[in-house]
């Protein structure tokens, strides 16, 4: 476990590099990370390459002790590559090319940039692969980010159509899986078949699930041609690439195996505004961020690969509709909150505030000036306690399954405006970790047999390898309205809804309905329902029922599905029942409190803008190795379980 910085020389002065290096060494940084936004300084002209402030650099970092993770520069194309090839551009869903003077501006389907972006990394690759201090490196950067995976250029049209002739064979087999029968959208040949946007209406489903599928696929294509080239060169290195948080548009499981660790850019505040979240709780969480947005991102991307933070919030950003300042102690905070969910790094975005372009309200480490901003003081504390921790990850008892798949079956077909598959997989590991269970997220196929209760929030479609694992597990499994409602294609699956699932528990979904907000149902003295209810026929009695007499909960044995979106007070009542009956601990803890065994020790994190107090029963005044009992504001405490 090390601590980081993002460095970006190339936008100081040369003669500031080597005092750089000393004082990251002196805060006790272990790397830096460069070079992933500098394809204009690196290769000027076309063909002309300019590497000595680059070698210049990675000296004064290597002088230090310091290693160093180089950043592939192809999210930053120069001018004078996109002046030359104008069909490199994406387009954006309304049929625009997308152009230059910022980042981003590819398509993942375009020949000619895979071309240079093969070049480019072989150039760098060759010079930098055997340097000692360059150990890690990121392919390029943020797939995605700005609406930049799904591109609806003549490029990505063209590479469709050849990806469904691979995956089809046959044309009236595309026809059959679609349901093209439908509205006399029948295709002749492959080649008829255009990318779903710019339709009269909506476009067909599972066309659109196709090219979701397609451009999460076109992405890992384009990582893996670099992943292949730097192996070449750097055999040993580290290869990584950075995701980002609140983000479906690729699978991560398939880029965690294509890479040895997979990191991620936590901006808590960033994201506060994002998501379902009333105005209140905005207001309460304002300098802290959600309690569980980094948590559920930590343990979605360790059930991807072993994983890190390479960019970490360090004060106010530039992007969010407001940035307020953290408050004091929160970088802190979020730094040991992903070591203890077993990150290997904590890397803090950027070194030194810039004082130009689009990123100049973004703070860092230091200010413009140089100076220390408050990150630069709490990095240097994290840096003391490193001591402190062991690279323990202790093993969950509660297994979440995630699937993208299922994701982009609820983007596509909503139903309702309450209803996200993302934001509905979240509400539930908030409401496990507000009970004080450490939460595996996992994908389908895992083996779910090392577990006590196993949560199955939003999947739309299983797999059968999902359905026997849960059908054979002895774990307490707990299921959401819609589960098994749509099958591969994202079609209604034969014999209805829950599909597969009816051999956990017996019933079948005759009709679902949406409400929209504060009109769902309550259940007495527990919480309410939202957004999404199904109408069941079964033999079985409801285990619950709203005040209309509308069932909410049925089980049978050991399977508990709900037939409609419980809020997250209903759902977490819930699973303090099925937790205590697994034998878990079942305490609610104080609102903003976060607990997580990691590291050797057991952590409590306090989001609460006000003091808390861990409960006696957690352990004994003796036991902190960092904090004790009370909690500040942004407090941090830690101690050994016997």
């Amino acid at each position: 476990m090390t601590l980081g910085v993002c460095y970006y020389p190339e936008h100081w002065a040369p003669e500031m590099g080597p005092e750089d290096a000393k004082r990251m060494a002196r805060l006790g940084l272990s790397f830096a990370r460069i070079g992933e936004f500098a394809w204009a300084p690196m290769e000027p002209e076309p063909g002309r390459y300019e590497f000595g402030w680059l070698d210049q650099a990675i000296e004064n970092l290597h002088a230090e002790g310091l290693e160093v993770m180089l950043g592939t520069p192809t999210a930053t194309p120069p001018k004078w590559l996109i002046d030359r090839h104008d069909d490199i551009l994406a387009w954006d869903e309304e049929g625009r090319a997308r152009g230059f003077g910022s980042r981003r501006h590819y398509c993942f389907s375009s020949e000619t940039y895979r071309e240079h972006s093969r070049r480019i990394t072989e150039v760098m690759a060759k010079r930098y692969g055997g340097h000692p201090a360059v150990t890690m490196w990121q392919t390029d950067n943020e797939f995605g980010c700005h609406e930049t995976v799904r591109s609806y250029s003549p490029m990505a049209r063209d590479a469709f159509r050849g990806w469904l002739s691979a995956k089809y064979g046959d044309v009236a087999a595309l026809n059959e899986a679609w349901g093209n029968v439908f509205w006399s959208m029948l295709y002749r040949s492959f080649d008829e078949v255009e990318l779903p946007n710019l339709t009269a209406t909506e476009a067909n489903p599972s066309h659109w699930l196709d090219f979701y599928r397609f451009s999460s696929d076109q992405v890992m294509s384009f990582h893996r041609e670099q992943v292949a080239i730097i192996r070449q060169y750097a055999p040993d290195a580290m290869i990584t690439h950075n995701a980002m948080g609140y983000f479906t548009h690729y699978d991560h499981h398939d880029l965690g195996a294509e890479v040895d660790v997979l990191t991620w850019d936590s901006y808590p505040l960033g994201f506060l505004a994002q998501g379902p979240e009333d105005q209140s709780r905005t207001l309460r969480y304002l300098r802290q961020g959600d309690p569980d947005m980094a948590g559920f991102h930590h343990d979605l991307y360790r059930g991807c690969a072993p994983f890190a933070v390479i960019e970490q919030q360090p004060g106010p950003v530039n992007w969010a509709p407001d940035n307020p300042s953290p408050l004091p102690g929160m970088v802190r905070l979020w730094e040991l909150e992903c070591l203890a969910h077993g990150g290997r790094f904590s890397s803090v975005f950027r070194w030194r505030q810039a004082p130009f372009a689009q990123e100049q309200n973004h703070a860092g480490m230091l200010r413009p000036d140089s100076e220390p901003a408050a990150a630069f003081h709490e990095t240097d504390e994290v840096a003391k306690e490193l001591s402190l921790l062991s690279d323990d990850l202790a093993s969950s008892k509660v297994a979440l399954l995630f699937d993208y798949d299922s994701v982009w079956m609820s983007d596509i077909q909503p139903q309702g405006t309450g209803y996200d598959g993302l934001y509905v997989a979240k509400d539930w590991y908030a409401a496990a970790r507000k009970l004080g269970a450490d939460v595996d997220i996992v994908p389908q196929g895992t083996d779910l047999s090392g577990y006590a209760v196993v949560l199955v929030p939003s999947l739309l479609h299983l797999t059968a390898e999902t359905a026997e694992a849960l059908k054979t597990t002895e774990a307490r499994v707990v299921i959401g309205p819609r589960c098994g409602s749509k099958d591969e294609n994202g079609n209604i699956p034969d014999g209805l809804a829950p599909g597969p699932l009816r051999e956990l528990i017996p019933l079948t979904v005759a009709r679902s309905e949406t409400v929209p907000e504060g009109a769902g149902g309550a259940v007495a003295g527990r919480g309410g329902w939202k957004a999404w209810r199904d109408e069941c026929e079964t033999a079985l009695d409801p285990l619950w029922t709203d005040e209309a007499g509308r069932p909410v909960l049925y089980r049978e044995g050991r399977t508990s599905m709900f037939a409609a979106l419980p809020e997250r007070e209903l759902l977490t009542d819930y699973l303090a029942e099925v937790f205590a009956e697994a034998g878990m601990d079942a305490e609610r803890l104080p609102a903003g409190l976060r607990l997580r065994r990691g590291c050797g020790l057991r952590f409590a994190f306090n989001y609460a803008p006000e003091a808390v107090r861990l409960p006696d029963a957690l352990c004994s005044d003796d036991a902190f190795v960092i904090g004790g009992r009370e909690l500040p504001p942004a407090g941090v405490s830690a101690w050994r379980e016997t």
